[in-house]
């Protein structure tokens, strides 16, 4: 990581020859704790950075300019890298971003600036409005105001399954004319390093546990699996619930004090490698994802999931999960005990399941963004 010096002219950006597009990308992300969101954005700029300097083809025909509002952004070897000092959050998307991209801005965490004139925007999701009561009442609003304003003046919308393109044209976000789907990726799971994972409470497991990712918002749904630790426990399983609050999210009191419920809080990524390896299982039982990646990095980790059934889950999951229904709370705790007994199916969900990963690529999402822009003019 290096820190980029700020740059006195930010017009010279999008000096680059006439015939050659230039896009500048938005860089807020960087300045954002990683999240889903974060993630997609940060791998979605590597990957294009890799692809533009493997290729001196599409170098040529396509420049790429990531500004960040301060911070710390990644070397890149194709894509130049500017630093602005001045504002930050939603104004300095609105503000002075477009300052510096003109008119052709690829926004890839949901918002970017509404005076751009070819605006490429991902919008992951459409949550806020599918389940609001799992939001605060401020970001709710702000997300369902906004959210259509951007979606209708951008060019072209991305969104990451075919369930969030059903959904964003069902709430009004964006025509279905506007969007393409590139999907999350597996590929950063395999630079994780469970080697190096700092976190006590793995050395103090010591019977088989149910991982349990999620936060206080109402839709991740994870008291659904804490409701059975009783009977989990009685069966010798543990859970292992890793997740931080957020206050974009709506209080919520789900909190299970019993012996065999352990909460980490946030963790980095060499200790979610660890986790997911130790694991009898993922559970994840949202009632809506716009995606769902915990489910790709369990598959590559070789960590049996077990999933909701709602939303955009079975498209993620194909044959490699079991589905249970995402209120059917004895029905998640019999198929997690039915796992932790039948060894021969443990077995296969790891195998389709690291088999099923494969096919969720940055690489490939990347290559659908880099069509999108060269296409664009």
């Amino acid at each position: 990581m290096r820190t980029m010096q700020k740059q006195d002219n930010p017009r010279s950006v999008m000096r680059d020859a006439a015939d050659t597009p230039c896009w500048v990308i938005n860089g807020r992300f960087l300045t954002q704790q990683i999240t889903g969101v974060q993630r997609y954005a940060r791998e979605i700029v590597q990957n294009l950075d890799e692809l533009l300097s493997q290729n001196k083809d599409i170098g040529a025909r396509l420049k790429l300019h990531l500004v960040t509002p301060g911070g710390e952004v990644p070397d890149m070897q194709a894509i130049t890298c500017r630093q602005s000092n001045f504002l930050s959050g939603h104004l300095w998307d609105q503000l002075v971003l477009p300052w510096y991209g003109g008119d052709k801005i690829l926004s890839l965490g949901n918002f970017g600036p509404l005076a751009a004139r070819s605006h490429v925007v991902c919008i992951h999701d459409a949550n806020t409005f599918l389940e609001s009561e799992s939001y605060s009442g401020t970001f709710g609003l702000v997300y369902r105001s906004l959210l259509p304003l951007i979606g209708r003046r951008a060019r072209r919308v991305a969104t990451v399954s075919e369930f969030s393109a059903r959904m964003l044209e069902k709430f009004g976000v964006c025509s279905a004319d506007k969007i393409f789907i590139a999907p999350n990726g597996h590929e950063h799971v395999l630079r994780w390093d469970l080697r190096l994972a700092k976190l006590p409470m793995l050395k103090e497991i010591s019977r088989p546990y149910v991982l349990l990712l999620g936060s206080k918002a109402k839709h991740k749904n994870i008291g659904v699996i804490l409701d059975g630790a009783g009977a989990l426990d009685a069966a010798g399983l543990d859970i292992v619930v890793v997740g931080a609050s957020s206050k974009i999210f709506a209080d919520d009191t789900v909190k299970t004090e019993t012996p065999n419920v352990r909460y980490t809080g946030y963790v980095g990524d060499n200790e979610l490698a660890a986790l997911y390896a130790g694991a009898l299982c993922l559970c994840f039982p949202s009632k809506t994802e716009g995606f769902g990646i915990p489910l790709l990095e369990a598959m590559t980790s070789g960590c049996p999931v077990i999933s909701s059934n709602a939303a955009s889950l079975t498209e993620v999951g194909g044959d490699a999960a079991l589905y249970v229904p995402p209120d059917d709370s004895k029905g998640w705790i019999d198929c997690i005990i039915a796992l932790s007994k039948d060894h021969n199916l443990r077995t296969s969900l790891i195998v389709k399941g690291r088999q099923r990963a494969v096919f969720f690529s940055w690489k490939k999402s990347a290559q659908i963004y880099l069509h999108e822009l060269l296409n664009l003019r």
